[in-house]
């Protein structure tokens, strides 16, 4: 269970089944998470969120771009149902083309504003080792936010290396690559609706 109180949802295997013709179906293993449980989980998360936060005005959503582009849309809607929102981006890199954190982190967009004295929410598409995201909540502390909590949409348990306050988890998934759903793989897929597992025959090409 995430430190927000909401029961963390193990992404079963086969939740989507077959990918659908022409989301690069032939590049897809499987699906991971479907399409539709993402609009519910979506939902739900934004839902725990408001909950959390009843009393204050409103929230800053700071998204990890490029990865939780979609997501942060989606969860800035539901959430903003519940209670004023304002949004910001960063853009930090630990990846450049490969499949895994390299731990070394560069800032390729800063934040556009001030957050002193602000409740910021941290928009995360998935957390594998950690490094990034400890990485990037000691910067954000820096800038004397009022608190910093997190939500991520997918969570990998069997990658994680750094212990990091993640309070809000949509999906557990294997350690595996993922793409979708704003997640990509050399700037490909993140339009394919759902989380699915990329073919390691895929990113293994010369």
């Amino acid at each position: 269970m995430a430190d927000g109180g909401l029961r963390v949802e193990v992404a079963a295997p086969d939740d989507g089944a077959v990918p659908a013709e022409g989301w690069y179906a032939s590049d897809i293993e499987r699906v991971v998470v479907s399409e539709a449980r993402l609009r519910e989980r979506v939902e739900e998360l934004a839902a725990r969120v408001a909950a959390d936060h009843q009393g204050q005005q409103k929230l800053l959503l700071v998204g990890v771009l490029k990865g939780a582009f979609v997501f942060m849309a989606d969860f800035a809607r539901a959430l903003g149902r519940h209670l004023q929102v304002e949004v910001e981006f960063m853009a930090i890199s630990s990846y450049g083309q490969a499949v895994s954190s390299s731990g070394v982190v560069r800032i390729l967009k800063d934040l556009d504003r001030d957050i002193a004295g602000q409740h910021v929410i941290v928009v995360e598409d998935i957390v594998d080792s950690g490094l990034t995201l400890s990485w990037l909540l000691r910067y954000l502390a820096s800038r004397n936010a009022a608190s910093v909590r997190v939500v991520a949409l997918l969570r990998k348990p069997e990658a994680v290396t750094v212990d990091v306050p993640v309070h809000y988890v949509g999906f557990d998934i294997p350690n595996e690559f993922v793409v979708g759903y704003g997640l990509d793989y050399a700037e490909r897929y993140r339009e394919v609706p759902y989380i699915g597992v990329l073919k390691p025959a895929v990113y293994t090409r010369p």
